[in-house]
């Protein structure tokens, strides 16, 4: 039995491969900046050869990702706007999408700015959302009347996990059966 000898991967062989990986990964996930950093640095510290440095990865990816985002293929303000976007149209809080893109590893900036046009759009933002998912949890003025009170910690802690101050919570809970129904059908 003949051994097969493995080939050794010269640097320009590695770079083209990494953008190949990165290619196929931002047209499956459209990722953020720093997500497809990690994705490319588990990869290639997986498969790499032992005699690799690690630092020496990492200023390989830096060279794609820098190529990427020059290229428009990433783009962290335009991540950082669409899932606010999306966000709240599902009903989450400014504080849930602020800690959301923190978590994503995007920029300061982009996230201050993804809230001020939030706020500039509807500056209630967050008691619209808060009324979206009363209305899909079926929660605070969606209850029947003789069960509301019965469940309001319930709701109000509910609300506070989501992302809602108590402000906000106050106001939501507080809110008439036929008010809410009234919102409900202008959202």
């Amino acid at each position: 039995m003949i051994p097969i000898r493995k080939k050794k991967k010269t640097l320009k062989v590695t770079v083209e491969e990494m953008r190949n990986f990165a290619f196929a990964y931002v047209e499956k996930y459209a990722p953020s900046r720093q997500q497809l950093r990690t994705y490319l640095l588990k990869k290639y510290l997986k498969t790499s050869a032992p005699n690799v440095k690690k630092q020496d990865i990492t200023d390989l990816i830096d060279i794609v990702l820098s190529d990427l985002e020059k290229n428009k293929f990433i783009n962290d303000q335009f991540y950082s706007e669409s899932k606010a976007k999306s966000m709240i149209q599902r009903g989450n809080s400014i504080n849930k999408i602020r800690s959301y893109l923190i978590h994503k590893g995007i920029d300061d900036e982009f996230i201050q700015d993804t809230v001020n046009k939030i706020n500039d759009e509807n500056s209630d933002q967050d008691f619209f959302s808060a009324i979206k998912i009363c209305k899909k949890k079926r929660i605070g003025p969606a209850r029947t009347e003789d069960n509301r009170s019965l469940f309001y910690k319930k709701d109000m802690s509910l609300l506070a996990r989501n992302g809602f101050d108590f402000e906000t919570s106050k106001k939501v809970m507080d809110i008439e059966k036929d008010d809410f129904l009234k919102i409900i059908n202008l959202l």
